[in-house]
């Protein structure tokens, strides 16, 4: 019988087909959402440090030589975003809510979302919940440079999903 090209019954198609490559999708290509609101208060430049790391805990059972690596701790990394310095409050505003202390801080819901190559269509997402800001700095200002005042923060997050 001739190959049609299908993928055997009971199986899920894969999306590779020998010979076909499929592009990478491309960095610059992002948007964040804060609390479903898209990037309006922050242009956001870049976005650097996403990462998840599952300790290891080592573990031998009595009299057994062979040691075993088991799950341990998750530890999410810390998200750095840049953006261009506006006239909003709005980031700001957040950042000192965490400064108050622990009863006054805003935990939001950040998204991340990746764009296919035309930058018009999401491809896929990443959800951090309960995100605060932990860091912030200010613009490198310089009277002879022509260059927009960019600002960065660190966010800190409890959870992540990627959609």
């Amino acid at each position: 019988m001739p190959d049609t090209g299908n993928p055997p019954q009971g199986t899920a198609p894969s999306g590779a087909q020998p010979g076909v490559f499929i592009d990478p999708y491309r960095a610059y290509n992002f948007k964040l959402q804060i609390q479903g609101v898209t990037d309006g208060q922050g242009h956001f430049t870049a976005c650097s440090g996403l990462g998840i790391k599952v300790e290891v805990i080592k573990y031998r059972e009595g009299g057994n030589q062979v040691t075993y690596n088991i799950p341990g701790q998750v530890k999410y990394s810390d998200i750095t975003l840049r953006y261009g310095l506006t006239s909003s409050r709005e980031i700001w505003d957040w950042l000192m809510s965490a400064v108050e202390g622990p009863k006054q801080v805003q935990r939001k819901n950040v998204t991340i979302q990746m764009l296919d190559t035309d930058g018009v269509g999401e491809v896929m997402r990443w959800n951090l919940e309960h995100a605060w800001i932990s860091e912030w700095c200010g613009a490198r200002l310089d009277a002879l440079s022509s260059e927009v005042a960019i600002e960065s923060l660190t966010l800190v997050y409890e959870t992540l999903h990627r959609a």
